[in-house]
């Protein structure tokens, strides 16, 4: 299954700042456990967090980026 991810203008800046690559969002929405929001989910894996909603299936619009 390979995952496809558009990035918004702040979570491509976010990504950026915290020095992620897409690779690492990526695995974030495949393997982290997810908690659904009020429009998509929020992904948590090792310690990055993406606030996301699919588009349609394996292609996700990521919202935003942190780490913690």
């Amino acid at each position: 299954m390979d995952v496809t991810v558009i990035l918004g203008k702040h979570a491509d800046d976010k990504r950026i700042l915290n020095g992620l690559t897409k690779e690492d969002i990526k695995k974030t929405i495949k393997f982290g456990g997810k908690i659904k929001q009020t429009d998509g989910y929020l992904a948590s894996y090792t310690y990055i967090k993406v606030a996301y909603k699919e588009l349609k299936p394996n292609v996700y619009f990521v919202k935003t980026v942190y780490v913690y």
